[in-house]
């Protein structure tokens, strides 16, 4: 009995470990700058966490099989190796802080540096369930929002009217055009509960938060079509809330922009 148990933790492993190492179920392709460095960052978690992992299950397989009951014997009572035990977990706290540290880094540099001075600035607002994109006009200026000016219809991002800033405001419900190749600044709002702005393509996901303006920037690299995803839970029409993100060609997007302000 105890070595079919074993058997089957070995089996078990061995088949977790072969199903990623396949690779049906990955990531999908990277459509940022930044994209490669936290590709790699997780390589180095996964496989630092996928080999202790597997070194785990074959040593739990082994004790199972190698201390099982035979015939009457008791089991004994064992004080442990307190130098041992002190051993490896200084060698997990290294290896796991040193992975944090690693991944601080890679994330410090999208969150601690401003975007660069000539990004394309585009004002995200979520609400429930929609998620809502304004650029400013010829004048590069934004209008001041006020949620007194809300109306879902006409002004869902609450653009005062009395604003002259505003009123070369572009606006675009359900989807935002970036130019390829250029960095994008994002400014992330919302109007009611918390949202996530989450394109797995950029390899990056930041909450809206009501009452907040959180600004995140990126660098698109490959022209296309990509889902925009709401990550946080926030209400029965969650499921509904998507968006697309559209990487033109600088021609196009401009053109793009130029339509929209026509409407």
């Amino acid at each position: 009995m105890a070595l079919l148990l074993a058997l089957a933790i070995w089996v078990i492993a061995i088949v977790t470990v072969g199903l990623f190492l396949s690779g049906k179920w990955w990531f999908p392709e990277v459509i940022s700058a930044h994209g490669d460095a936290i590709d790699q960052q997780f390589m180095i978690t996964i496989l630092v966490v996928g080999v202790s992992f597997f070194l785990a299950q074959i040593a739990l397989g082994y004790a199972v099989w190698r201390y099982r009951a035979k015939g009457s014997e008791r089991a004994q009572y064992s004080h442990g190796n307190p130098k041992l035990e002190a051993s490896w977990t200084v060698l997990t706290a290294i290896v796991f802080i040193g992975i944090a540290i690693l991944g601080q880094r890679v994330w410090a540099q999208l969150q601690f540096n401003e975007a660069p001075p000539d990004s394309t600035v585009v004002e995200v607002t979520g609400q429930q369930f929609v998620w809502n994109f304004r650029y400013p006009g010829a004048d590069g200026k934004f209008g001041r929002n006020d949620p007194k000016f809300y109306d879902d219809q006409s002004n869902p991002v609450g653009v005062d009217p009395k604003d002259p800033d505003g009123k070369d405001d572009i606006t675009s419900v359900g989807t935002m055009a970036v130019p390829v190749g250029r960095p994008v600044n994002l400014i992330l709002r919302s109007k009611d509960v918390i949202h996530n702005f989450f394109v797995p393509g950029l390899r990056f996901k930041q909450d809206a938060v009501p009452g907040m303006k959180i600004s995140v920037h990126f660098t698109p690299t490959k022209e296309g079509r990509y889902e925009i995803a709401c990550a946080e839970l926030c209400g029965l029409g969650h499921h509904r809330m998507r968006a697309f993100m559209e990487v033109k060609s600088q021609a196009d997007f401009e053109k793009w922009l130029k339509d929209r302000a026509e409407q």
